[in-house]
């Protein structure tokens, strides 16, 4: 199976464009949003990427950042903001450690007639890179699919979108996606292991699934708890408040980085 195929696959789409960085691909669909009469962006509040804040300036787009429960999308506040000029870029996996209600989010967004981007970066492998008129995603650095270069934008309809793909990359893209699901077995022993490790703190979203462990600490006594579990089992971890993460207190511990 080619790489086009394997991705059709994975993203239930007929149609692939390869281009050289998930960022590109999320800077080429606003841009098509907006030349289709889009005029703004809803993005989440904390848990999605960088470029969900700047993008959309760039592309000519007014920005709305929505209420969410610590990156999960407040799905009154998305009824409310939605409507047929108006596009979701959402991160279907939050900030790596836990599910979006996607198939809610896709409802409101058809009833609304709110264009659907759904970043599959994270959740690239499961149901919920599925669901979405569009869905993207990044190969970078310490993603599922590992290349460290490239990006994609899947879709059903005639759409056409900017953007290239170094061709000299084809063959180790392909290699990436062949070790999705191994990698993505063994995050999910590594992640449910570091909840039932630290069961006792105070686990955001503790019983959704995701790659990521974010854990809250109230004091600096606590906080050096959550580090030496760290430092005691080679995890890589980030301190938060973060956009990409939460806007709190915590520490993000990073398993989509072993």
């Amino acid at each position: 199976m080619e790489v086009q195929e394997k991705l059709q696959e994975l993203t239930g789409k007929q149609k692939i464009k390869l281009v050289k960085s998930g960022d590109h691909a999320i800077l080429s669909v606003l841009k098509f949003c907006k030349n289709q009469g889009k005029e703004k962006v809803l993005i989440q509040d904390q848990g999605g990427w960088l470029t969900y804040r700047d993008y959309p300036k760039k592309a000519g787009l007014e920005k709305v950042e929505l209420k969410t429960d610590y990156g999960i999308i407040d799905l009154e506040d998305l009824k409310e903001n939605a409507d047929e000029k108006s596009v979701l870029l959402v991160n279907s996996l939050n900030g790596y450690f836990s599910e979006q209600p996607m198939e809610e989010i896709a409802e409101i967004c058809a009833e609304k007639k709110c264009l659907l981007v759904n970043d599959a970066s994270g959740s690239i492998g499961t149901e919920l890179a599925q669901i979405g008129d569009i869905i993207i995603g990044s190969f970078g650095k310490d993603k599922p699919v590992n290349l460290h270069y490239g990006g994609f934008i899947a879709f059903d309809e005639d759409y056409s979108f900017e953007g290239e793909f170094d061709p000299s990359k084809s063959d180790a893209l392909d290699e990436e996606l062949d070790k999705l699901f191994a990698r993505q077995l063994r995050w999910n022993g590594m992640h449910w292991k570091i909840k039932a490790d630290l069961k006792d703190f105070d686990i955001i979203h503790k019983d959704k699934t995701g790659i990521n462990v974010v854990v809250r600490f109230k004091d600096e006594k606590e906080k050096e708890k959550i580090i030496q579990y760290c430092d005691e089992n080679k995890l890589p971890y980030t301190i938060c408040p973060r956009y990409i993460r939460v806007n709190c207190d915590a520490v993000s511990i990073e398993v989509k980085r072993t």
